[in-house]
């Protein structure tokens, strides 16, 4: 017994307190994970771990109807594990695995069984929104892409950035209601999810999600640095854009022209009419002498009197004019080859 014992214990001493290299290769251990109920990966081992290249087969119900796996990881030639397309997988069903390989003339055989909805592992959360509530309140809500959302229970995960401990808080639902915040600090929020005991008896949380910031110090420089481009440079910018404008404008009259046109003014046309000319149009125009001398009357006509004659009842003529009718000497008479002015109303003088 002693011999034996002594023995035993140079191999404890080279095995160490890991399995012996002889016995990880012997025994390879299936592990499933189905990855938001899209695809899922079985894995046994590794290129270091593995002697054998071993093949897997499944099956669900009937034990005839195995089928080798379709796609198969490989690292340097060894296969390490399997992938499972979406329309290969069925939840609430016995899911069995077997290992197979040949190994010195002898075949290896390792099998197992499974549920496939307690091997789910969600995808991590989206969309994470803080919103400002009323009270000091902040609500924090997100999205999920896992396509059964009611299977889901949450853990949110916050710090504020004057404590050292993360505070974790399971939540079920979508929404995070946190009661009190500081104003004067800045909070960090994470986000993950697993599927609930009514739908599976999962362990496999997702992964944290994309943090999200709230508070003063997390939009302090963003903020300060957009409040001072709206508030200050943007207003002088314009003021000074403006003024330049208005300098162009006045300065430059030939683009005051162009917006501004001036309304002629056909007064001046006439200046040298009523000036120079004193409002002479023929020599303003420039009528020749001799054109403007041609149509000035050349001749003159005498005045003649229209006179009727009164009735014979009645001693005083009547004269259309105003005029007074010439005097007539009595003792005149009318020159020969005249006519009487009892027989015409109009004549000659």
């Amino acid at each position: 017994m002693a011999a034996l014992a002594t023995f035993l214990v140079p191999v404890l001493l080279l095995c160490g307190p890991d399995p012996c290299p002889a016995a990880a290769h012997s025994q390879p251990e299936v592990k499933c994970v189905l990855f938001n109920e899209e695809y899922m990966n079985c894995t046994w081992g590794s290129r270091e771990t593995l002697k054998a290249n071993y093949s897997l087969y499944y099956w669900y119900r009937n034990t005839s109807n195995k089928v080798e796996c379709k796609h198969y990881w490989q690292d340097q030639d060894i296969r390490v594990g399997c992938y499972f397309n979406q329309n290969e997988i069925i939840q609430f069903q016995p899911f069995h695995v077997l290992l197979k390989a040949s190994m010195g003339g002898s075949t290896l055989e390792i099998s197992k069984r499974m549920e496939l909805q307690d091997l789910v592992k969600p995808d991590a959360p989206v969309n994470l929104t803080i919103h400002n509530m009323s009270n000091n309140q902040l609500q924090l809500t997100w999205a999920t892409t896992y396509p059964k959302a009611k299977c889901l229970e949450h853990a949110v995960k916050y710090k504020s950035n004057k404590d050292t401990d993360w505070m974790e808080i399971s939540v079920n639902g979508d929404v995070f209601s946190l009661p009190s915040v500081d104003y004067k600090k800045f909070y960090t929020f994470y986000v993950r999810s697993k599927v609930n005991k009514y739908c599976g008896r999962t362990q496999l949380w997702s992964e944290w999600s994309v943090p999200v910031v709230w508070g003063s110090n997390s939009t302090s420089k963003g903020t300060v640095h957009w409040l001072w481009i709206h508030t200050v440079l943007i207003p002088i910018a314009s003021c000074l854009i403006l003024l330049v404008l208005v300098i162009l404008l006045v300065r430059m009259e030939r683009v005051w022209v162009i917006l501004m046109p001036r309304i002629p003014n056909p007064s001046k046309n006439f200046d040298e009419l009523f000036i120079t000319h004193n409002g002479n149009f023929q020599e303003w125009a420039g009528v020749p002498k001799d054109v403007v001398e041609s149509f000035k009357p050349n001749y003159s006509e005498n005045i003649c009197y229209v006179s009727e004659l009164p009735p014979k009842d009645s001693y005083e003529p009547l004269w259309e004019s105003s005029n007074p009718p010439p005097s007539v000497m009595p003792s005149a008479s009318p020159a020969p080859g005249e006519h009487s002015p009892y027989k015409n109303s109009y004549g000659r003088v």
